[in-house]
């Protein structure tokens, strides 16, 4: 007994050694924390042969004229990739992490219920963004989700992962997969609110997926488009209005000269890894547009946002399914139209919507709108529902239909194809087909008037009939008559006579 406890004092001494030989003591790693250098954030330039920006000619935009390393520009509806820079480029997104995190809390949170902030969700660093929150303060879920977005709360991302997955970790765990399910690739979360860690990552093609099925979210657009928010009285804190960044393209003060008419969002971030970040979205005429900016300049964020949007606007062009028609309207060829008429019967067919249509938006390139429109019924059915194109037609009369079947799965949008002018029929044009008989059904008489036409044209055949036959039986009389009548005769006797 006495050896064995020898034998494991003498074993634990030794790891005592080993221990005490590979882990520096305690002011060791301290002092070796306190020599890691503090990571500085350097604000990138533009390349000093990049071409001069001119606002006048945004179709003309060139990557080294953005000051981010990684940007992409996408057509929202569709996801088309339109300009990017390094868009596969693993880069820390900041705050930006937030856009996923208000999704979840929108697709998996009750917006009526109330949570309450605890120590775990309050533990961040001190000169981290905040709502902010105390521990023990209530707030409504709603509104904690707009606070989190409008002030970059990381405190309140914290709560709002607790709330829907019980701790952070579980949460992450969700951020993690949905990102794998919108198709994010090259994209890790560590944490839900943005804080740096080596393993947070992503690619402004990812996050341009995310921010994409985020804004497909009607709240999420709300609160991305939010620049103030109020927030109710909590059992800690008075009511009060929070607000984003001054300097934010959302803020439509007159002394924002980053202030961008077009845009509705969604998110900021920033740290020193990161740089200056942005997610933004834009629309005009029915084309929506989200761009992704990673590690750019304080005001290179909004200078290259608007860059990347006015780029977008000349490209892409929304256009309606009657917009598309009008391009390239159907024109059909009249009959027995008025001699006097300009257009020598031509009739151009007008587009009219019926009551309660939904509105369809075609979104696409110029290129890809005129190539639609010069080939029209490919893309749309045209069937006419007039029996044919006979003057007179009327202004406004419904000659057919022309059907749209949209791209979003929705059910067909049917149009009515008018007539565009009024055609007159000249004054001897002969009836169609379809006019006697409609002429002849509408008489309530079932017999047709009598009329010498008419009566020529029923006793003509009795009379032919008759004329045969009577020249029939003349040459019948004269031919084989006579012959047989002298040789069958008797003669008269001249010198008998018969008393």
């Amino acid at each position: 007994m006495r050896k064995a406890t020898a034998r494991w004092l003498a074993a634990l001494a030794a790891a005592s050694v080993l221990l005490a030989t590979f882990s520096p003591p305690p002011a060791a790693r301290a002092q070796d924390a306190a020599a890691e250098p503090e990571v500085q954030y350097i604000a990138p330039r533009l390349p000093s042969d990049a071409p001069e920006y001119d606002p006048a000619f945004p179709d003309l935009l060139a990557e080294e004229q953005l000051y981010a390393k990684s940007a992409i520009l996408i057509e929202a509806s569709t996801g088309e990739v339109i300009f990017e820079k390094n868009a596969d480029e693993l880069m820390y997104p900041a705050s930006t992490t937030k856009i996923l995190t208000v999704l979840l809390g929108l697709q998996l949170g009750d917006m009526n219920a109330t949570v309450t902030m605890d120590s775990v969700a309050a533990n961040i660093p001190d000169d981290s963004s905040t709502i902010p929150l105390s521990v023990g303060e209530t707030i409504g879920f709603q509104d904690l989700l707009y606070a989190t977005m409008v002030r970059s709360g990381n405190e309140g991302a914290n709560l709002v992962a607790e709330t829907i997955s019980g701790s952070i970790g579980a949460f992450v765990d969700l951020m993690n997969e949905t990102a794998l399910q919108m198709g994010c690739t090259a994209t890790h979360f560590a944490n839900p609110n943005g804080l740096h860690d080596d393993a947070h990552y992503t690619t402004a093609r990812d996050m341009a997926k995310i921010a994409r099925a985020a804004m497909q979210n009607e709240t999420f657009r709300n609160i991305a488009k939010t620049y103030s928010y109020k927030l109710p009285r909590s059992n800690l804190q008075r009511s009060r209005v929070i607000m984003g960044n001054s300097d934010n393209w959302l803020n439509p003060n007159e002394e924002n000269t980053n202030y961008y008419p077009l845009a509705n969002g969604i998110k900021t971030g920033y740290h020193a890894r990161a740089g200056y970040c942005y997610v933004g979205s834009a629309e005009k005429d029915g084309v929506s547009l989200i761009s992704v900016l990673l590690y750019t300049s304080r005001n290179g964020r909004w200078m290259d946002s608007k860059k990347l949007m006015e780029y977008g606007f000349s490209q892409f062009v929304s256009v309606t399914p009657v917009n598309l028609y009008q391009m390239n309207p159907t024109v059909v060829e009249t009959t027995g139209y008025s001699m006097e008429d300009k257009d020598i019967g031509r009739l151009q067919l007008d587009i009219q919507p019926r009551p309660d249509t939904r509105t369809v938006n075609i979104v696409a390139t110029k290129t890809e709108v005129e190539s639609l429109a010069r080939n029209l019924k490919q893309a749309v059915l045209i069937e006419y529902t007039r029996k044919n194109f006979a003057t007179p037609v009327m202004l406004g009369e419904v000659f057919g239909t022309m059907t749209y079947y949209p791209g979003d799965g929705g059910s067909a949008i049917v149009y009515d194809l008018v007539a565009s002018r009024s055609v007159l029929r000249r004054a001897n044009a002969p009836r169609s087909i379809e006019e006697i008989e409609a002429e002849t059904y509408a008489d309530p008489n079932p017999f047709p008037p009598l009329s010498p036409e008419l009566l020529a044209l029923i006793l003509g055949p009795f009379a032919a009939i008759y004329v045969l036959v009577r020249v029939l039986m003349r040459i019948f009389h004269r031919g084989g008559g006579s012959r047989s009548g002298k040789k069958n005769r008797v003669p008269r006797p001249g010198n008998r006579y018969f008393r």
